[in-house]
Parts: C-alpha cells; sequence; structure tokens
C-alpha cells in the first residue's frame, strides 16, 4: 500500500489546496451573480461527438489528448476537456433558445492526456462562462470586462496584459484562408508533420504551431487585418472603443487565432509573464457558428474559460481558514455540557475547535495548532458556579462569563 500514488498528471487537492481553489471558483461566481452570469453544470462525460464535432478532427485535443472510452452499452463516450462544448449541447438538449439571452457560468474538473507540467495537469479545473444569443458588440466587451474583473479581485492585475485580435466575420475569414493556404503551400516542405494535416482543413491553427520552423513561417505570413471587409473593421473598433470606455487597456496580438470555422470576430487572451512558457490564465472569443455546426439553430455566442490551477499558482495563498473558538472541558461532566455548547455554537455560525482527549496541556496546545482566538475553559468548578472561564488566546485576557450568556458573548467577539 506505501507505494501507491496517484495517476501520473493527478494530484490530491490538500485542504489548504483546495481552500484556494475554492476561494477562486468562489470569486469568479460572486462576480458572474453581479453580471448576470448564473452557475450551470453539465456532466463530466459526454458522447464523443460532442467534443469531436466542436473541438475539430484534426486539433489536437481530439487527436491526442481525449479520454475516450466504449461504455458497457457500447456507446463512445469522452471526459470533457473543455466546458464549452457541454454548455452548447445543452443550450440545445434544454431548447434553451427560449430564454435567449443565455449567461451561464461554470466550475469543474476536465481532463486531457497531455504532458504534465507546472499548472497545467491531466485532471484540471477551469472556470468559465458563456454569453448566447446576442450578437451585438456588447457582448464581447460585457465578456471580456468580466474576465478582467475577475483578475482583479484575485488581485493580478497587474501582472495581466489583455491581448486582442479581430479573426473578422465567415467572409473575410474565407478570403484570409484562401490567401493563407496559398503562403503556406508555397512553403509546403518546411511545414512541421501536423500543420501539413491542418492545411486543408483549419490552416488558421498553423499561426499558433508551437513548432521552430512553423514560426518561422508565419512570421512573414500575410496578416488576417489586410483582408477584414467594413463590417468586420467597424465591429471590431466598435470592441476597442468600448473596453477604452471602461478602462481597459490591451495589446494588439495579429497572430492570436481560433482555428475552427465557427469563430468570429473577437479573440483574446489573459497573459502573464510570471508563469514562464505557458503564460495564458484566461482565453476566449466569439463563436457564432457553433451552436449551428452541432445541429442547433444559428445562434450566436461569446465566452471564456481560464485554468484554475494556474490562477491559483499566481494567487500563491488560500484565505485563512475562519478562526475557531476553542473549548477546553477538565472531567466528564464538563465535557458532555461542551458538547452541548459545540452545537449551540456551530449552529451560530461559530467554528469550534473541541478535541476528543487530552489534559488540559494537550487541549491548549490542539486550540494553538488549530489558530484559535478564543478559549472557553469549563470544569467541575465552573459548572457549579454556572461560569465559564473565557479566555482571549491573544492577548491572555481572562474572564468569567456566565453559561447561559456565554454564546452570545462569543457571537460579538
Amino acid at each position: 500500500m506505501a507505494s501507491l500514488q496517484p495517476v501520473r498528471g493527478t494530484h490530491d487537492l490538500l485542504p489548504e489546496q483546495n481552500r484556494l481553489q475554492d476561494h477562486i471558483a468562489q470569486v469568479a461566481r460572486d462576480i458572474g451573480e453581479l453580471y448576470g452570469y448564473h452557475r450551470m453544470t453539465t456532466p463530466i462525460f459526454e458522447f464523443t461527438d460532442v467534443f469531436a464535432r466542436t473541438l475539430g478532427d484534426t486539433s489536437d485535443v481530439v487527436t491526442k489528448e481525449m479520454y475516450t472510452f466504449e461504455d458497457r452499452g457500447g456507446e463512445q463516450i469522452t471526459l470533457r476537456p473543455e466546458g464549452t462544448a457541454g454548455i452548447a449541447r445543452a443550450y440545445i438538449s434544454n431548447g434553451m433558445q427560449q430564454m435567449s439571452p443565455v449567461k451561464v457560468s461554470y466550475y469543474g474538473p476536465m481532463f486531457r492526456y497531455e504532458r504534465p507540467q507546472k499548472g497545467r495537469q491531466r485532471q484540471f479545473h477551469q472556470i468559465g462562462a458563456e454569453l448566447l444569443g446576442v450578437e451585438q458588440v456588447a457582448g464581447d466587451i460585457e465578456m471580456i470586462a468580466y474576465g478582467a474583473h475577475i483578475l482583479k479581485s484575485l488581485g493580478l492585475w497587474e501582472s495581466i496584459t489583455l491581448e486582442l485580435n479581430t479573426l473578422g466575420d465567415p467572409e473575410s475569414r474565407a478570403a484570409y484562408r484562401d490567401v493563407l493556404v496559398d503562403y503556406f503551400k508555397g512553403h509546403f516542405d518546411r511545414l512541421s508533420e501536423d500543420s501539413r494535416a491542418r492545411l486543408e482543413k483549419n490552416p488558421l491553427r498553423i499561426l499558433d504551431s508551437k513548432d521552430k520552423g512553423d514560426r518561422e513561417l508565419v512570421a512573414n505570413a500575410p496578416l488576417f487585418a489586410e483582408y477584414l471587409n467594413e463590417h468586420s473593421q467597424e465591429f471590431f473598433k466598435s470592441l476597442t472603443g468600448g473596453l477604452g470606455d471602461i478602462g481597459i487597456g490591451y495589446e494588439l496580438n495579429p497572430r492570436l487565432v481560433r482555428g475552427l470555422d465557427y469563430y468570429c470576430h473577437t479573440c483574446f487572451e489573459f497573459t502573464t509573464n510570471t508563469l514562464g512558457a505557458q503564460g495564458t490564465v484566461m482565453a476566449g472569443g466569439r463563436y457564432d457558428g457553433l451552436i449551428s455546426t452541432m445541429g442547433g439553430p444559428q445562434t450566436a455566442g461569446v465566452g471564456w474559460a481560464a485554468g484554475v490551477e494556474r490562477l491559483a499558482l499566481m494567487v500563491g495563498e488560500a484565505p485563512a481558514a475562519p478562526r475557531p473558538v476553542a473549548l477546553i472541558p477538565m472531567g466528564d461532566a464538563a465535557e458532555a455540557r461542551c458538547r452541548t455548547l459545540a452545537q449551540t455554537l456551530r449552529e451560530a455560525g461559530i467554528a469550534v475547535e473541541l478535541g476528543y482527549a487530552g489534559n488540559m496541556k494537550k487541549r491548549m496546545k490542539r486550540a494553538d495548532k488549530a489558530n484559535a482566538h478564543l478559549a472557553v475553559i469549563l470544569g467541575d468548578d465552573e459548572l457549579a458556579k454556572g461560569i465559564a472561564q473565557l479566555r482571549d488566546l491573544d492577548s491572555g485576557e481572562q474572564q468569567e462569563i456566565a453559561l447561559d450568556q456565554l454564546a452570545g458573548v462569543i457571537g460579538k467577539r
């Protein structure tokens, strides 16, 4: 048994780490409520087609990273590698177009078979948000503001850069795609094997390649901005103007892309230089063609997702747990009375540390370890008088408090 370890790419979230991740998720949830986004949860696994159709059959996620298996009924099932596809499937399955606009947030585990590294695991967690049914640029501005608000509330904003690009409308994208394919065909022999496979199906993915040779070709590739039609230019102008109105600066990154055809217009990433090479902490964009690609009605969409493990690395420490009140009973009668008192205090919302055994010295030591701020000392003499000794563990001050007033006094401390 001593040799048992978690599966490679997974890790145990011990209480302190769990508190930190819960804090990040709760901040995201609370801020989402301010913007009208409410938490939604989809199943951890879906039919494989949900992801294969939406992520692209040449993407690394589909070809290399998905955890896919056949269940006992012979169905192909995949553990979710990301959140958007499940939300989109739920939008169709539940007839949510009748609720438009749909504004939801999510938090939960995702699964990808990739090389584990700092801030990246095979089972990881994401927070995310989706806005469905809004074609106007106001949705993009709101979504970016929402993400920025979370990063500010977590105290990370000073080390964050918003990188922004436009993918244009379908007409602009088609024009750019043709030019890009012609350019890369002229350098076909220098492309990596993966990029050759992507050339016809989603050539924009080549712009995001990490291969050194591909990067050299990408540096001289035509720019998307040169092929934007008037509508696409106006949309992006409205976006940047709206971000300026709310005081959010950005850097234009013309190589920032999303490879699949259902993406359009806004493409953004919040990045940092504090995490080494893995600098993206939150990424999103507009995907007006996603729902129809999945067989649903034509529906505009925009969203973002962020890795909780990466955010946790940046935040560093979890908020402190509530400081409890330590109950120190001396004797069987006092222990029975403390059990009743502990339940009363806990039901009143007060954290209580009540040991299971030991003399006063050992119990006080446990109180110190639990970072208690008050100690209630109760023995036979105190029970006979109907009092307890209430000690402030920070100042050392101690006073007698009537047992029937104890809960009220502690509640005010």
